[in-house]
Formats: C-alpha cells, structure tokens, sequence
C-alpha cells in the first residue's frame, strides 16, 4: 500500500492544484486583456464620435489637477502680470459687448417690458388655443354618443 504522504502523491496533487492554478491565472490574463481591449475601442470610437466633448472632459481634467495643486511663489511671481491683464482685457469685452448690445436693442425698440409683454400675449394666445381645442374635443366626444 502507498503512503498517501509519498512524493509521488504529492507530486500528483501538486501539478494537479498547479495545472488548475495556471489555468485560472491564463483565464484571469484573458478576461483583463480583452476587458482593456474594449475599454480602448470605446475610448477611440468616443473620441471618433465626439472629440469635443473628449477634449473638453481633457481640459477639465487638467484644470482640477491644476487647482488641487499648490501654486508656488514663482508661479505667482510669473502669472500674476498676465492673469491681471487676462482678466482686465475680458472685463472690457464684457462691458463692450453689453454696452453694445444694449444699444443695438433700443435701436430696434426692443426693451424687456416688450420682451415681457409679448411673451404674455404669446402665451395667452397659447392658452385661448389650448381651451378652444378642449372645448371643441368636449364637443366633439357629446356629439359621438
């Protein structure tokens, strides 16, 4: 009779747990690369399908690792000039372009309480509509019987 602690009971159970370890560790690698294989199709066809938005979430991204970042006292030294005349020159724009705006809209006569009025008069013709249709379904549903 064979000892069950005999090397060659050991060596059968061994390359037996070996063979199955293999084969789980082969299947594990598979499912990953093919998991990666499709996280990569489906980045590309977002990218194919709408590089914008791809390269606006890139943007974002980078201006949260930029604002989680400490900013250093050369930075500081370095941007302030220009972010002082970044922003100078857009609060001009700004201005520019309401001033002009406005403008242009009192040149057409158009003022938000004619803005207003006409959405109002839009709307309850709208609502006189809608209640002259129900009125007519009504009708038509006393008619049918």
């Amino acid at each position: 009779m064979t000892d069950p602690r005999s090397s060659d009971a050991y060596d059968t159970a061994g390359s037996s747990a070996g063979a199955t370890a293999r084969r789980r560790a082969i299947e594990a690698y598979d499912s990953a690369r093919s998991s990666v294989t499709d996280a990569g199709r489906q980045a590309v066809d977002t990218l194919t399908e709408a590089p914008l938005i791809a390269l606006a979430g890139g943007l974002a991204a980078g201006a949260l690792i930029a604002a989680l970042l400490p900013r250093t006292q050369t930075e500081d030294r370095l941007i302030r000039p220009t972010a002082r005349r970044v922003r100078r020159s857009a609060e001009a724009a700004t201005a520019a372009a309401r001033e002009t705006g406005t403008q242009r809209l009192e040149e057409l006569g158009l003022s938000r309480e004619k803005g207003e009025a006409t959405i109002r008069s839009l709307l309850d013709r709208v609502t006189d509509a809608a209640k002259a249709s129900a009125r007519a379904a009504g009708d038509a549903a006393k008619n049918a019987n």
